[in-house]
């Protein structure tokens, strides 16, 4: 088995799969178990990949025919704005259900990272992927 990290591969011409994401979202959110992280909001950072079912629609350069990345991000702000929520795990989950309502999203994966945890460390958070049923 290699130790070497595999490039992101989700864009794939053959299958008709485009790769639609987000990179470094930084919202303000209610998350962790602990008293102090419930008193207060504390940043963190989104990150999306989403693998989308190409449609020959989306050559009409129209936006309601593609995955608008737009949307997605006003879903997420919204998403963490409805409330405090215990762990990063859990904001992965709904931040992925959100992705997956399109049903031209196949994949989605997510990483929530908390930036503020540690003084020496960037950061500490949660990777998680997932695929339509």
């Amino acid at each position: 088995m290699s130790s070497k990290v595999q490039p992101l591969r989700i864009a794939d011409a053959r299958e008709g799969v485009r790769h639609v994401f987000v990179r470094d979202l930084m919202l303000d959110a209610r998350i962790g178990v602990h008293r102090h992280e419930k008193k207060k909001q504390q940043r963190i950072r989104v990150n999306l990949d989403m693998a989308v079912r190409e449609d020959s629609a989306a050559k009409r350069d129209n936006l309601d025919d593609v995955v608008c990345y737009e949307k997605i991000v006003v879903a997420v702000r919204a998403l963490v704005g409805e409330g405090h929520v215990n762990l990063v795990e859990t904001l992965a989950e709904r931040v992925a259900a959100l992705c997956l309502q399109d049903a031209r999203v196949i994949s989605a994966r997510v990483r929530v990272e908390k930036l503020d945890v540690f003084e020496d460390a960037m950061s500490v958070g949660v990777e998680i992927e997932r695929f339509r049923s």
